[in-house]
Order: C-alpha cells, then structure tokens, then sequence
C-alpha cells in the first residue's frame, strides 16, 4: 500500500497545529538558520548562526553580522557592490554622469555624420 503522507521535517513538532503555510514558512527558516554557509574570509562552509543576526565560522573564528536566517542578504550584495565601486573610485553618481555624457556625446557624433552627408548631397 502507498505511503498517503509525507515527513513533516523540523516542523513535525508543531503537529497539525498553525496552518500548512504557516509550517511550511517556519520549516523554509528553520532550514536556512541551521545550514552551513562560506566564511568570506577563509572560504570553509563552516559558518554558523551564534544568535540572531551574529555569525560565526568555526575554523577561523571569524565573526560577522548578516541576517537573521541568513548572513548574507540581498542588502549585503548591495552594500559591497557600494563598497567596491567607492573603493574603485566610482560612485552610483559618477557612472550616471558619464552614461550622461556618453550618450550626449553619441548624439553630436550623429548629428555630424548627419551634416557632413548632407554637405556632400550638395
């Protein structure tokens, strides 16, 4: 005969208890709290949640803040994405300047082309 259900995993303690999405977010969080993530400084899977939002790696001892399911967040990505172009010298602002004066100096590159062809029609 057919197994009719399946296992419950880390919710299984909650029975048929709070709702099926309700478990289902609690057991998706209680899998990314306890998985081993990259240590950023020595590259092991050896980091672990301490507390919420503190973590740690077990071979370097290298402690961090990040998320509090996860230590490296969509705002992580973003943050070091500032970071390394602050570093590297150029700003969000910078790089929409210069898109800005590429693209104008696009235009007087056409707008020459343009005369120059019609200079020679003539």
């Amino acid at each position: 005969m057919a197994k009719r259900t399946q296992k419950a995993g880390a919710t299984a303690r909650f029975g048929a208890r709070y709702g099926v999405s309700v478990r289902r977010r609690a057991g998706a969080a209680l899998i990314k709290k306890s998985k081993n993530y990259t240590c950023p400084v020595c590259q092991y899977q050896k980091v672990t949640r301490k507390v919420a939002g503190i973590w740690e790696c077990k071979k370097c001892s290298h402690v961090f803040s990040g998320g509090v399911w996860e230590p490296y967040t969509r705002a992580t990505d973003a943050n070091s994405r500032i970071i390394r172009r602050s570093v590297e010298g150029a700003t969000a602002t910078d790089m929409t300047i210069i898109a800005q004066q590429a693209a104008i100096d696009y235009e007087k590159v056409l707008i020459e082309s343009a005369s120059n062809v019609k200079s020679e029609e003539e």
